[in-house]
């Protein structure tokens, strides 16, 4: 028992200690009572100082309540923790159990690294945070921050603002609802939807996550990032942008939109040398060019664009396919000039218009500058223009020469000129039958066609030509393909998401099929037609 005893007055001794290190001491140059207009206080008039636990706080006046050890300052007060944090008000509340200070009227906090204004501080020692509810001021040597509410870790230097958060300095003015700001490094996390504008050239940033180094101005965001350039937008699930240097890089689901012409590139990784007026793209890049309100697709294995505005160079490089609604091609390699209106197709080209194929050594087609829709056409070396006979798979209207020359009209090939060893082997039907009524086979210098809807309706020799016609059974099977003749067919891309698909492979996308629901017992035994017949549905 008396061992008990002992205990309990070791452990009551211990607490009276505590409790007297939590008092507040304090000095005055009048001390006074008045119960009955500030009963439990005592009234500190005069050059007022308190301390209590590495804090100390001078001011004009002050109500101390010994019971509740609690301290009401009034005018000009200050507030010193250590050698480094300095606050100054007009009135502040201090409570010593909780070690919770509260602070209003033109409250100003300074720590080494930043100074806060605002009207009313509330300050936590025991996590050593302040935090406001009504707008304050931070400014660094970088930045100036402003927000409606906020925390800051004073171990970290750490600032967690929130609602009509902005970050301002000479160079960027920075808007978001959520962000941590580190005044010590000028870093920047952002949580929430956020734009960074460039005071300069106006160019902006937005992301919904991400982080922003203010003083070497590079970010990186990770959530529907997107880059305002003045001529461009880029757009990705990822976006790094060193601003000094003028460089971006961009991974997954990328959009450069180019503001100025009516033209977009796509992939999964890109970069942007601004200065440079470069763009590189690759994994499963596509160039998409907007042309009378059709679009056509290039795609390549890399894509890179140069040059300013209405003068830029479009390369794409490997496996390279194009998808247009009237137009569809393929090739290893294809270079466009914006200023020119030129693309030129190399090595082992094909294009598809209408019904025709069209194959040379380079293909090149002209664009009209003011309406963007194709104007010409011209095949250089191994010119070949093939269209398979309407109602034959084995039967091919064939034209081919050295070089070949063709017109558009509303992005339809309308004329077509084959200069130098033209050949042509050509099925005639009969217009309103449609039944095969001769074969032609002709040999000329130069051949002239025009051509509708796909098909030839005129053929004009240009020089004297070498040829025959023959009734179908008469035609020598030897002589039905010209001599270089390939039908790649296999090749043609037949919907936009053909492009990507390599040589050999097909589309497998999985297509749901939903089968009936089919009860046993809505089947006769006997009836086998109607077990026959629901059998077949399902099979559909």
């Amino acid at each position: 028992m008396k061992r008990i005893f002992f205990l309990l007055f070791i452990l009551n001794s211990f607490f009276l200690l505590a409790q007297e290190k939590k008092k507040i001491e304090y000095t005055a140059e009048i001390q006074e009572v008045d119960e009955i207009k500030y009963p439990g206080a005592t009234i500190l008039l005069g050059n007022v100082k308190m301390k209590h636990e590495g804090i100390d706080l001078t001011c004009q006046q002050a109500l101390y309540y010994q019971k509740q050890n609690f301290f009401k300052a009034i005018g000009n007060v200050l507030i010193k923790q250590g050698d480094t944090i300095t606050q100054t008000s007009k009135y502040a509340d201090y409570d010593a159990n909780s070690k919770q200070a509260l602070s209003w009227g033109d409250v100003v906090l300074k720590d080494p690294t930043m100074t806060l204004t605002t009207d009313t501080l509330q300050f936590d020692r025991i996590n050593q945070k302040l935090y406001y509810r009504s707008y304050a001021t931070i400014r660094d040597n970088t930045n100036t921050l402003k927000s409606k509410n906020g925390n800051y870790y004073l171990e970290n230097k750490k600032f967690t603002a929130t609602t009509r958060v902005t970050v301002v300095n000479p160079e960027h003015n920075l808007k978001s609802n959520h962000l941590d700001y580190y005044t010590n490094s000028g870093l920047a996390y952002l949580y929430g939807p956020s734009t960074i504008t460039n005071t300069q050239n106006k160019n902006k940033l937005y992301a919904e996550k991400g982080f922003y180094n203010t003083k070497t101005d590079i970010s990186h965001f990770t959530k529907n990032a997107k880059l305002y350039l003045k001529e461009r937008t880029v757009e990705g699930d990822s976006l790094y942008y060193d601003k000094k240097k003028g460089f971006a890089s961009a991974t997954n689901n990328i959009k450069v939109i180019d503001t100025v012409q009516n033209f977009i590139s796509k992939g999964n990784y890109a970069e942007l040398f601004e200065k440079k007026d470069s763009l590189f793209i690759i994994k499963r890049a596509v160039a998409i060019s907007i042309i009378d309100k059709d679009s056509m697709f290039i795609h390549g294995d890399t894509l890179l664009v140069t040059g300013k505005p209405k003068k830029r160079i479009i390369r794409t490089y490997h496996n390279v396919k194009i998808f247009k609604s009237d137009l569809q091609g393929k090739c290893d390699s294809i270079h466009t000039n914006q200023e020119t209106g030129y693309t030129k197709m190399y090595r082992n080209p094909v294009i598809w218009s209408d019904k025709n194929q069209i194959t040379g050594d380079s293909i090149f087609l002209q664009s009209n500058l003011e309406t963007e829709k194709l104007d010409s056409l011209k095949v250089f070396n191994n010119a070949f223009i093939n269209s398979k006979d309407s109602l034959s798979k084995d039967n091919f209207n064939q034209i081919k020469g050295r070089n070949m020359f063709g017109k558009f009209y509303e992005n339809k090939l309308k004329y077509l000129l084959v200069k130098g060893n033209a050949e042509s082997v050509y099925f005639n039907r009969n217009e309103q039958t449609k039944v095969l009524e001769t074969i032609t086979k002709e040999i000329s210098s130069n051949i002239e066609f025009t051509l509708e809807k796909g098909e030839v309706q005129s053929i004009k020799y240009l020089t004297q030509s070498d040829g025959k016609t023959y009734p179908p059974s008469m035609f020598p099977e030897e002589s039905k393909k010209l001599k270089g003749f390939i039908w790649r067919e296999d090749e043609q891309p037949k919907k936009k998401e053909d492009i990507f698909l390599k040589d050999g492979e097909k589309d497998n996308t999985p297509v749901k099929k939903i089968e009936p629901k089919i009860e046993p017992a809505i089947i006769p035994k006997k009836d086998k037609k109607a077990k026959k017949k629901i059998e077949v549905e399902i099979d559909q």
